[in-house]
């Protein structure tokens, strides 16, 4: 029997992957966090031997008559993105996948009320959102196997939770299967306007695009932190008004996983919050509490004290 054995909500943005002397000369001389965090997320979680494979849950992959999961042995190519090619140009990617793992997946589609097809065409595009954490958590590390699903444009909420459900029942019958999943994404996600952008570039929160979506999501950080997953899900109506990153499908997916607003496990975060012209982001980790999921308990492996990192 398969297991979910961690859980992340990350940030993407393409500043990550720029050279360090663009980020220190858009941050005012300072590095982000959002760098320097998933490097200790890397070696506290991803560079450890219990787990097998990453699905991530892809806010920038958007289908639209189905979910679809990839199912390919192997994905490698060179990534040039659409969005920013100046940023993200041919960048090298080489990984395996887990076909075995996206075919369970979608085998549970009907149990779920749902619909996911696994996909292993050899031409299906890639999206930063993946690759962008790869090469900070699985480049180098080539027995890890990566997944992944994108959201679906034309679903809702409980489509995106049913999702989830069928994901955690995938997983579960997928025999020795050790699993962490990424939710790849923002929460407040509007950018400054092209005219104005170039002066709200710094990582300092004061730039996130209104003080009011900066302290929805400094509220919803604080409920993660408490293990509150049920008012994050009860309060989405009023957090879709700050426009989260593909209406927060991304997080949704995760916690249908994890049991939804039964789901206790307390995040820790690796960096600052942070701004990417107007949009508020953050790398936010679930360990699996020792009860379980849903159950009480402190994490069942947490990671080493490092008095570096920011909260």
């Amino acid at each position: 029997m398969g297991e979910i054995v961690g859980a992340g909500l990350l940030a993407h943005v393409p500043t990550i992957v720029l050279p360090e002397e663009i980020r220190l000369e858009l941050n005012e001389g300072k590095e982000i966090t959002l760098v320097t965090g998933l490097e200790e997320l890397r070696k506290e979680v991803f560079e450890r031997d219990d787990y097998d494979t990453v699905v991530v849950l892809d806010s920038h992959w958007a289908t639209t008559v189905e979910f679809v999961a990839t199912a390919q042995d192997r994905r490698a190519g060179l990534f040039t993105s659409e969005e920013l090619p100046r940023g993200m140009s041919r960048m090298p990617y080489d990984y395996p996948g887990d076909p075995e793992l996206a075919h369970n997946i979608a085998r549970f589609a009907d149990k779920h009320g749902t619909w996911i097809t696994a996909i292993d065409d050899a031409y299906l595009p890639v999206y930063y959102a993946t690759i962008n954490l790869w090469k900070f958590l699985g480049e180098g590390l080539p027995d890890k196997r990566w997944v992944t699903i994108g959201v679906c444009q034309t679903g809702d909420m409980e489509d995106h939770l049913r999702l989830g459900r069928a994901l955690a029942d995938g997983i579960a019958a997928t025999p020795g299967r050790r699993v962490l999943l990424i939710a790849s994404g923002a929460l407040s996600h509007t950018f400054w306007p092209l005219r104005e952008l170039r002066d709200h570039e710094s990582s300092d929160p004061a730039h996130i695009f209104t003080p009011e979506a900066r302290e929805a999501d400094l509220e919803r950080i604080a409920w993660f932190k408490e293990g509150r997953h049920d008012k994050v899900l009860d309060t989405m109506d009023e957090f879709w008004k700050y426009k989260p990153e593909a209406k927060f499908f991304h997080y949704l997916m995760m916690a249908g996983a994890l049991g939804e607003g039964a789901c206790v496990a307390t995040a820790r975060q690796y960096g600052a919050y942070e701004n990417s012209i107007g949009t508020g982001q953050v790398h936010l980790w679930f360990d699996r509490p020792a009860g379980g999921w849903t159950g009480a308990g402190t994490p069942a492996a947490p990671a080493p004290h490092n008095p570096h990192r920011r909260a």
